[in-house]
């Protein structure tokens, strides 16, 4: 990365550290690649939506020259919050929305928002948004990365699912959790946390599910009880995400059919699960559009042994994957930011830039898991308000 000009870049994975960190290069005028398995980009359903911190998500936006189109973007409305007791569904807390407009009136537009320490906007937007900032040639669709080898000279060559193989100066890893290209810098490997995540969905809430969009309101619906936690969340499109969080071994997910697909016996066996809750509460997980996805929580046992390798790195998840109740978004924006940033100081001669971001990441992501692990043991362990 010491030559004149700039090194051929490609970042494995199109997550929201790698859009972030693609954005961020083009607008200095750096090309690079990004290669994704997945055949397009609203492949997988983006329901529900974020909060991104001034100090990391919108602070890597604003690098990545998105300010104006985030703000306007934005749902102030999703920052309301309610807490129902699970055998109930009696209200325990209730933070409403603020008593201000959002983007689509006039008052609610780039010009007239207001800075907030945290903002909310859909996950679909936010991922359409970096899209959208690329050039249309940037992100190669259907392109599975299975493997990553040194070559001489410095170089790195990816190979891909159908045989073909290209080489390029520097390889971005943002290929989640269970990268292909973290190997080349840290041997530990994500083991199981105890916790099992569920995600479901409901589309077209205010008009085909009606007592579910009351229950979650504008924005954040919450129930908990000993190792269950239920997580809804409103988008500006009318749809609910669901999560249903809580412990059990890793093989339930194998228990119930899921290797197969069989995903009446997984609907019966998730709530088993959550047995003895209120019939309102459960209704998006008897009645959810689509699919269920299982998803097991696993992490990096920490802090895991890393070295510096010239050439590649990692952003979001494939450096630290995510918890539950962690700020993923944040980080992985962040990530991809900075580390743009350093890529252009490494190219305009810094040769300790890249080393120095690895260092702030893996700080700010270790500080981060060990406040969402605090978080996730207080919400499955504390009683109930």
């Amino acid at each position: 990365m010491q030559s004149a000009g700039y090194p051929r870049i490609a970042i494995v994975g199109s997550g929201l550290g790698g859009l972030a960190c693609a954005r961020v290069l083009q607008a200095h005028g750096v090309s690079v690649s990004v290669f994704e398995r997945e055949p397009e980009g609203g492949a997988r359903p983006q329901r529900g939506s974020v909060q991104l911190r001034a100090d990391l998500g919108q602070a890597a936006l604003a690098a990545a020259r998105l300010t104006d189109r985030f703000r306007a973007s934005c749902r102030p409305a999703g920052r309301e919050l309610r807490v129902f007791d699970p055998f109930t569904a009696a209200l325990l807390h209730h933070d409403p929305p603020p008593d201000r407009p959002g983007p689509e009136s006039a008052e609610g537009s780039a010009e007239g928002w207001a800075e907030e320490q945290n903002a909310v906007i859909d996950r679909g937007r936010l991922r359409a948004l970096l899209l959208d900032s690329l050039d249309v040639r940037t992100v190669s669709w259907r392109h599975f990365v299975v493997d990553v080898t040194e070559r001489s000279g410095g170089r790195w060559r990816l190979h891909f699912s159908d045989g073909r193989r290209e080489d390029y100066d520097l390889v971005i890893g943002a290929d989640g959790a269970w990268s292909r290209v973290r190997a080349l810098l840290c041997r530990a490997t994500p083991g199981y946390t105890g916790v099992m995540s569920v995600e479901a969905g409901c589309d077209a809430v205010d008009t085909r599910h009606v007592d579910l969009a009351w229950l979650v309101g504008a924005g954040t619906l919450v129930a908990r009880d000993t190792d269950r936690v239920l997580l809804a969340q409103r988008d500006g499109g009318g749809s609910v995400g669901l999560h249903a969080v809580f412990r059990a071994p890793e093989s339930w997910w194998i228990s119930c059919g899921l290797a197969a697909r069989n995903q009446a016996v997984l609907r019966s066996q998730l709530l088993e699960v959550f047995d003895g809750w209120d019939e309102r509460l459960l209704y998006a997980l008897r009645k959810s559009d689509g699919v269920l996805v299982v998803r097991p929580v696993y992490a990096l046992p920490g802090p895991p042994a890393w070295r510096h390798v010239s050439g590649v790195t990692l952003v979001g998840e494939a450096a630290h994957p995510i918890q539950p109740f962690d700020r993923g978004a944040d980080l992985a924006l962040r990530d991809g930011a900075d580390l743009a940033r350093a890529v252009l100081a490494a190219v305009a001669g810094d040769d300790t830039a890249v080393l120095v971001y690895e260092y702030e990441m893996r700080s700010r992501a270790a500080s981060a898991a060990e406040g969402a692990a605090r978080r996730l043991r207080a919400l499955m362990t504390s009683p109930v308000p």
